[in-house]
C-alpha cells in the first residue's frame, strides 16, 4: 500500500500571532475506521507492574501523566494527543530502505501514547520513545485487517518552549530541535544534515549496508530513504503544499489558521477516498507557564464537516467527566484484535458522536441547502467556543471547576445541532 496518510504541523514564535506554540495534525486512516477521543487521568503504579499495549506487554513506570488522546478505536496507542504538561505528539508513517516488516512489537501509535504518558517535555519524549525503541522495537500491522500494513514512524513533538522532530528506521533514529519558526511533516523522511540527537550506530549501520560511503556529508533522509521517490510522491506533494500554507500565514499563525490548513482539500491535506482524514487536532500552547494550553479535537471524520471542540487540563477531571460520547464500545478479551489469529472479524466500534455525525454528513451530501445550514451552525458553535478559549488563553483560568466538563459539554452541544437537523 502506498503511503497516503497524515500531515502534522507545528508553529513557534515568531511565526505565530502571539507568544504561543500551535500544533496541528490530520490523522488519515482507512475510511471505515473509527477514531475516538479519550481521556486518561494521571496514575501511580507499583514496582513490577506491566502495561498491555496493542500487541505486546511492557514494563510500566511508577507514574503516568494525564493525557487526552485521539486514537483508532481498535488499538491501545494514539495517532495524536497532549498531556497535562502541554506536550503534544503526532506521528507519521514513513518508509525507507530498511524493511518495516517484522515481528509484532510496539506500534508507532503506542509510542505516541507512551511518550505522552511518560514525558513532561518534548525532549524527554524523544528520549522516552528512543529508549523504548531500543528495548522493544517497532512492528506489527497498523490496520485492523488481516493484510499486513506496516511502517516506520516519524514524530513531531512540542511543548511550551520548543519542538522536536524524531524520525525512525527500525531501531535507528535521528532527531532535530526547533526553537522558532514552523515545520510540517508528511510520509517521508525530512531530516537532512542538521541532526541534534541520533542513535549511536546510525551512521555505522548505514555504512555497513552500503547506503553511505562514510566520506560525504551525512544526510539522514538521503541515506535512509528509498533510492526512488516514486513511492512517496503523494506525501511529497502534501508536504510542499503544507509548507506553502504555513509560509502564507508566517508571523500570524493562529489556531484558526491551523484549522483552515487541516480543512484544505485542494492540497490533499484533508484527505478523501479509501484513506481519509478520520480525526483532527489543533493545540494552542502559550509559552507563559501560568496560562493553560487549549487542545481542540474533532473525534469525527473530515474536519471540513466537523467541529473542533476544546479541552483544557484542569484538576478534578475524573471518570464522571470522561467524554462518553466519543468513546467507542469496548470488547475486552473478546476483541478480535486480542485473539490469535488476529482480525478474524471486525466489531462495530462507532461511538455515539460518530453515529450522529455519519447521519448528518449523509444529509449534507444529499440535500445541499440543508447541508449549508448545518455547516453554518457547526461553524457558529465552533467560533463561539474559540472566542471563550481566547479569553482563557489571554487571562488564565479563573474557575477551573467550570472547565471540568468542557469537552463533553461541547460534544453535547454539537449533537444538539445535529438533532435539530
Amino acid at each position: 500500500m502506498h503511503p497516503s496518510s497524515c500531515d502534522t504541523f507545528v508553529a513557534l514564535p515568531p511565526s505565530t500571532e502571539r507568544q504561543c506554540i500551535i500544533f496541528g495534525k490530520n490523522s488519515d486512516r482507512p475510511c471505515d475506521e473509527v477514531q475516538e477521543v479519550v481521556y486518561f487521568p494521571a496514575r501511580d503504579f507499583d514496582a513490577g507492574e506491566k502495561v498491555e499495549c496493542t500487541y505486546i506487554e511492557i514494563e510500566q513506570v511508577a507514574h503516568t501523566y494525564a493525557v487526552m488522546l485521539s486514537k483508532p478505536a481498535w488499538l491501545w496507542g494514539a495517532e495524536m494527543g497532549a498531556n497535562e504538561h502541554q506536550v503534544c505528539i503526532g506521528n507519521e508513517a514513513v518508509w525507507g530502505r530498511e524493511s518495516a516488516d517484522g515481528d509484532e512489537a510496539l506500534l508507532g501509535m503506542d509510542l505516541v501514547r507512551l511518550g505522552l504518558e511518560r514525558a513532561d517535555t518534548a525532549e524527554k519524549a524523544v528520549d522516552v520513545i528512543t529508549e523504548l525503541l531500543k528495548k522493544y522495537g517497532q512492528g506489527g500491522s497498523c490496520m485492523e485487517d488481516q493484510g499486513s500494513f506496516t511502517y516506520h514512524n516519524s514524530f513531531l513533538i512540542s511543548d511550551r518552549k520548543e519542538a522536536w522532530l524524531l524520525e525512525t528506521s527500525g531501531k535507528h533514529w535521528a532527531a532535530v530541535r526547533m526553537a522558532a519558526g514552523y515545520r510540517n511533516i508528511s510520509n517521508e523522511y525530512s531530516i537532512k544534515t542538521k541532526i541534534d540527537k541520533e542513535h549511536p550506530e546510525l551512521r555505522k549501520y548505514a555504512q555497513s549496508k552500503g547506503w553511505w560511503d562514510g566520506k560525504t556529508q551525512f544526510n539522514f533522509s538521503t541515506v535512509y530513504s528509498f533510492t526512488t521517490t516514486a513511492r512517496i510522491e503523494a506525501a511529497g506533494s502534501r508536504y510542499c503544499e503544507g509548507k506553502k500554507l504555513l509560509k502564507k500565514s508566517n508571523g500570524h499563525i493562529t489556531a484558526e489558521t491551523m484549522m483552515d490548513i487541516l480543512r484544505d482539500k485542494d492540497s490533499g491535506i484533508n484527505m478523501e477516498g479509501m484513506f481519509m482524514t478520520t480525526g483532527s487536532m489543533v493545540s494552542v500552547i502559550p509559552t507563559d507557564p501560568s496560562l493553560p494550553g487549549v487542545h481542540y479535537f474533532t473525534a469525527t471524520p473530515d474536519p471540513e464537516r466537523s467541529v473542533f471542540k476544546p479541552f483544557i487540563f484542569v484538576k478534578n477531571i475524573n471518570a464522571i467527566n470522561l467524554p462518553k460520547e466519543t468513546t467507542s464500545p469496548s470488547y475486552g478479551a473478546d476483541d478480535p484484535v486480542k485473539k490469535k489469529p488476529r482480525f478474524q472479524s471486525k466489531p462495530d466500534r462507532k461511538h455515539e458522536l460518530f453515529v450522529k455525525h455519519e447521519l448528518v454528513v449523509a444529509i449534507m451530501e444529499t440535500v445541499k441547502e440543508r447541508g449549508k445550514n448545518i455547516t453554518e451552525n457547526m461553524r457558529r458553535l465552533e467560533k463561539e467556543k474559540m472566542t471563550k478559549m481566547e479569553e482563557i488563553l489571554s487571562h488564565g483560568i479563573k474557575e477551573p471547576d467550570l472547565l471540568v466538563n468542557l469537552f463533553p459539554s461541547c460534544v453535547q452541544e454539537e449533537m444538539a445541532v445535529y438533532g435539530k437537523s
